[in-house]
């Protein structure tokens, strides 16, 4: 009962809280991700693939406004891909960019005839798509001058990933907040990676963000990421704030408690370059 109470007092907080504090929130939250993880460094050019969905409208809105004030001097150009999805309507997108004032790119490419495709007899569409997605971003990147690709997951992308892997893959893996190609030519930043996704979601609403839907992903029932997802909301239920504990776990790793060989070897080799762990 206390810890139901707890959790309707939370919620009622959070629900009082101004447009503009948790703007603010937001970009604290992000900002020091950035820091933490040295996400943005001395002449980035960052290609921010925004998607249309609240995610991605908010990395670009924040790090686009914390640009002004950043010691660190460093570039954005915003690319959408126009999939070719039934109903789409790219209009509201491009006028916000345009009024935004940051350089972009729309991009169009039928990849949703393709994804539908190569997912027949799939479970899911995501798969697919992102890998097809991601290499059209690539190639932008390329052509715009970008060493940087920033994509708007946030921290329950990259818990339900690791809960994902955990239960169904059975690997232990997540999300990095940076990290560089298998090629080399590129490093991928997650900014928004310490941003819950219902504080983004509340944001998203009040900004009024012209929200596209996706007609991919958004369409399917039953999906794994889903079952993870509720398994995380009903957690929380008995154990507010167990997201926070996640997250912060997996800053906190103890090598030398796992099982698996490289890891340990690895441990082994550094041992004398990090403090010993309690």
């Amino acid at each position: 009962m206390a810890r139901a109470v707890e959790q309707t007092k939370s919620t009622e907080v959070e629900a009082a809280e101004s447009p503009a504090r948790l703007r603010d929130r937001l970009s604290r939250a992000m900002l020091r991700a950035i820091g933490e993880h040295r996400l943005i460094r001395e002449g980035d050019r960052i290609l921010i693939a925004v998607s249309g969905g609240k995610d991605s409208y908010t990395l670009l809105d924040l790090l686009w406004a914390a640009r002004r004030k950043s010691p660190v001097r460093f570039e954005l150009v915003a690319a959408h891909l126009d999939q070719g999805q039934p109903g789409y309507d790219g209009r509201p997108l491009e006028r916000w960019l345009e009024d935004l004032g940051v350089p972009h790119e729309i991009i169009r490419e039928d990849t949703y005839s393709i994804v539908l495709e190569k997912a027949a007899g799939e479970t899911s569409y995501c798969a697919p798509c992102s890998r097809l997605r991601r290499g059209i971003l690539y190639t932008a990147a390329e052509r715009l001058r970008c060493n940087v690709l920033a994509l708007g997951h946030h921290r329950d992308d990259a818990l339900e990933t690791l809960l994902l892997n955990l239960l169904y893959a059975g690997r232990l893996q997540a999300m990095p907040a940076r990290y560089t190609t298998l090629d080399g030519r590129f490093v991928v930043i997650r900014p928004l990676i310490e941003c819950a996704e219902e504080d983004i979601a509340r944001h998203a609403a009040a900004a009024g963000y012209p929200i596209i839907p996706c007609r991919l992903c958004g369409s399917q029932d039953g999906l794994k990421r889903e079952a993870v997802a509720r398994l995380l909301a009903q957690i929380e239920v008995e154990n507010p704030g167990v997201r926070r504990v996640m997250l912060s776990a997996l800053k906190n790793v103890r090598p030398t408690h796992l099982l698996d060989r490289e890891v340990a070897e690895a441990w082994e080799a550094a041992a004398g370059k990090y403090e010993p762990r309690r």
